[in-house]
C-alpha cells in the first residue's frame, strides 16, 4: 500500500516493498519513504520505549533475551554495541532457537512478562535463562522491583538513506538485457544501492519508479539551471541523465554498462559517472560534435505513437526488450543506449533535436574539404543559403543550391556521394559527385542542417523551442 502526494512539484510517497539482497538471496519487508531529495529504506525493529536505559536495550536488565532473527552485512546491532562497551569481562550464553520467541509475537506496545509469571516460549521452556538458571520456571523476582515496567514496540527504523541527486534507477536483470516487470534498484552517486526493491504488481512498481525518476529529474534540472546560470549561451546544458549502454553484436565485453550522457553546447558527452565539478567535464570518456551524429529511436513507430495517444502506458508493456535509441557516429559505428520508460525515450529524442537545432543556428555554416575529378574543393553547408561548392585555392564558386533543391542522394558507404539537385530554371535533375575522407560526418551534418531548417519554419517547433529556452534559464 502506498501513499503519494505532490508537494511543490515533487513526489512524496510512503509504502511497503520487499527488499531482495543479491548477496545473501534473502528477502525482507521494508518501508519506503520518498521525499524531494532522499529515498529512505526503513526496517522493522523492536525498541524499548519506556523503562530502563534506552542505551541498554539488551536483555538481562529487562528479563528478556537478545534475539537475533537475521543478520545483514556491515550492520552493527545493539548486542554488538553492548559488548564493545561492557568492560573487560563478559559472560554470554548463546543458543540457537528454531522458533521465534513468543516475546516478539506480543501485540505492539505490550510490556514484557513480569517477574513470577510463567512464560511459555521456546526460550524459557528450553531452560536457557539470562541469570544462568537451568530450571523450567521464570527467573525469581529481583530484590527491588523496577518502578516502571519496560515497554517494547515494533517500529520502522531508518536503515538506508539514498540522496537522489545524480542517482540512477534500473530495472535490468543481472547478466541480461531484459527488464524486470515488478522490481527495480536505485543507486546513489556514491555507489550506495537499495538492492532490489520488489512490489506486488507491475503497476505499483511503475508508480514508484515514476515517482523516484521524477524527483531525480527535478533535481537534475535544478542542477542544470544552476550550471547554465554561470555559462555562456553557447555552452548551455540541454539535457543529461543516466542510460544503459548495450554492447554491439561483435562486442565481447560485459552485457551492459551504465553511462551518463549530457547534451551541452556543441557536444554530446559520454561519461562513466556524472560530472560533479567543472574539471569533470574535461574527463568525458567520449565526445561527439552534435550536428555530425544522428539519433535513431528504436520502435518509435509503435511505442511512442501509442504513448502520446495515451493508448499504452509503461505498465502495459510485457517484461522484455528495453526502450532503446542509437547514436550513429560514422564509419559504421554507433552506440546503443536503453532507458527505463517510454517517457525517457521521448525526452531524449526531443532534447537531441533541440540541442542540434541550437548548435546549427549558433555555428551557421560548416565547410568540408572534398575532391571531384582530381580537383580539391570545399563544400559549405550554410543554414541560410544551403549548399555551396567552391575551389579550395581560388575560392571561386562552382555551383550553389538551396536545401529545397536537394531531391536525393546515394553513396558507396565509404568516401563517395552523389547529390541530386533540381535546377530552379529548367527543372532538370543535376548530379554532383564528391569524395570525402569523412563521408559519414558530412552526411550527418547535411541531415542536421536540413532538419534544423525545416524546424525553423515549423510554428509548433519554434513555440516549443521558445518555451524550452525559458524553462532552461
Amino acid at each position: 500500500v502506498s501513499e503519494r502526494t505532490r508537494n511543490g512539484g515533487h513526489n512524496k510517497c510512503t509504502g511497503i516493498a520487499l527488499l531482495y539482497n543479491k548477496e545473501t538471496s534473502n528477502t525482507s519487508d521494508v518501508r519506503l519513504k520518498l521525499t524531494k531529495e532522499v529515498l529512505t529504506i526503513q526496517k522493522l525493529d523492536v525498541v524499548c520505549t519506556r523503562g530502563g536505559d534506552p542505551q541498554l536495550n539488551g536483555g538481562a536488565e529487562h528479563k528478556v533475551p537478545v534475539v537475533i532473527s537475521k543478520m545483514f552485512k556491515d550492520q552493527v546491532g545493539k548486542a554488538v554495541h553492548l559488548l564493545r562497551t561492557a568492560g573487560e569481562e563478559v559472560t554470554i550464553t548463546v543458543r540457537y532457537l528454531r522458533e521465534i520467541p513468543s516475546f516478539l509475537k506480543l501485540p505492539l506496545g505490550s510490556p514484557v512478562p513480569s517477574a513470577g509469571q510463567r512464560v511459555s516460549s521456546p526460550l524459557f521452556d528450553s531452560g536457557l535463562h539470562l541469570n544462568g538458571n537451568s530450571s523450567n520456571t521464570a527467573p525469581s523476582s529481583p530484590s527491588k522491583p523496577s518502578a516502571i515496567e519496560p515497554k517494547y514496540e515494533k517500529r520502522w527504523l531508518d536503515a538506508v538513506s539514498l540522496p537522489l541527486l545524480m542517482a540512477r534507477v534500473s530495472k535490468y536483470k543481472a547478466v541480461t538485457a531484459k527488464l524486470r516487470s515488478n522490481s527495480f534498484e536505485v543507486c546513489a552517486l556514491d555507489g550506495t544501492s537499495t538492492n532490489i526493491l520488489q512490489f506486488c504488481t507491475a503497476a505499483e512498481s511503475t508508480d514508484w519508479l515514476q515517482a523516484i525518476s521524477t524527483n531525480i529529474s527535478d533535481l537534475t534540472l535544478e542542477n542544470m539551471k544552476m550550471i547554465n546560470r554561470y555559462c555562456s549561451p553557447d555552452d548551455q546544458i540541454v539535457h543529461m541523465a543516466w542510460v544503459c549502454e548495450n554492447p554491439q553484436a561483435n562486442d565481447a565485453g560485459p552485457s551492459s554498462t551504465f553511462k551518463f550522457l549530457a547534451l551541452r553546447g556543441p557536444s554530446l558527452y559520454i561519461f562513466r559517472s556524472p560530472p560533479v565539478s567543472g574539471t569533470d567535464w574535461g574527463q568525458a570518456e567520449t565526445m561527439y560534435t552534435l550536428y555530425e551524429v544522428l539519433l535513431k529511436v528504436h520502435k518509435d513507430c509503435w511505442i511512442q505513437a501509442k504513448f502520446y495517444l495515451g493508448l499504452q502506458q509503461d505498465e502495459d508493456l510485457q517484461d522484455g526488450e528495453p526502450f532503446c535509441f542509437s547514436i550513429l557516429v560514422g564509419h559504421g559505428q554507433s552506440h546503443t543506449f536503453s532507458v527505463e520508460m517510454t517517457s525517457d525515450l521521448a525526452v531524449w529524442e526531443k532534447s537531441f533535436q533541440r540541442a542540434v537545432f541550437m548548435e546549427v543556428q549558433r555555428v551557421g555554416s560548416k565547410t568540408y574539404m572534398c575532391s571531384s575529378q582530381s580537383k580539391v574543393l570545399c563544400l559549405t553547408i550554410d543554414f541560410g543559403s544551403g549548399f555551396t561548392c567552391s575551389e579550395s585555392s581560388s575560392k571561386s564558386i562552382l555551383w550553389r543550391y538551396k536545401f529545397s533543391q536537394l531531391k536525393g542522394s546515394s553513396d558507396d558507404g565509404k568516401t563517395r556521394v552523389k547529390l541530386l539537385f533540381k535546377n530552379a530554371e529548367n527543372k532538370q535533375i543535376e548530379m554532383k559527385e564528391l569524395e570525402f575522407s569523412n563521408l559519414t560526418a558530412v552526411l550527418h551534418c547535411i541531415s542536421s542542417f536540413m532538419a534544423a531548417k525545416v524546424a525553423s519554419v515549423d510554428p509548433v517547433f519554434v513555440k516549443c523551442q521558445s518555451i524550452s529556452g525559458k524553462y532552461m534559464s
